[in-house]
């Protein structure tokens, strides 16, 4: 599956539009993650708790917008984004989206 941000892909031409796709997840850590988390905006820099939280749910976002694609008959997602928010204290969303297409070899 090509995943790209761009509207097109170099050496290919896009032969079918199939449809959006999107693929979401909230994550959260544990309640010791977050007091330590808690500990550490005390002293400042990277809480490395949150970084691998939003990481993990980034790449399972990307990989059901893929499944969602390849069910589609996808060759392609274009114009992919992402976005996040947070949800409550300690769990964010990540949503990644995009347009599901097949290629045609130029």
């Amino acid at each position: 599956m090509i995943v790209v941000t761009t509207d097109s892909v170099p050496g290919y031409e896009v032969e079918e539009v199939l449809g959006f796709v999107v693929g979401n997840v909230v994550r959260s850590k544990h309640l010791g993650k977050d007091i330590a988390a808690a500990f550490k905006t005390l002293a400042g820099g990277e809480i490395r708790s949150y970084t691998e939280m939003l990481t993990e749910a980034r790449n399972i976002a990307i990989q059901r917008m893929i499944d969602e694609a390849e069910k589609l008959g996808a060759d392609a997602v274009l114009a992919v984004r992402l976005g996040s928010s947070s949800v409550m204290s300690g769990a964010a969303e990540i949503v990644a989206y995009g347009t599901a297409v097949k290629l045609k070899k130029i």
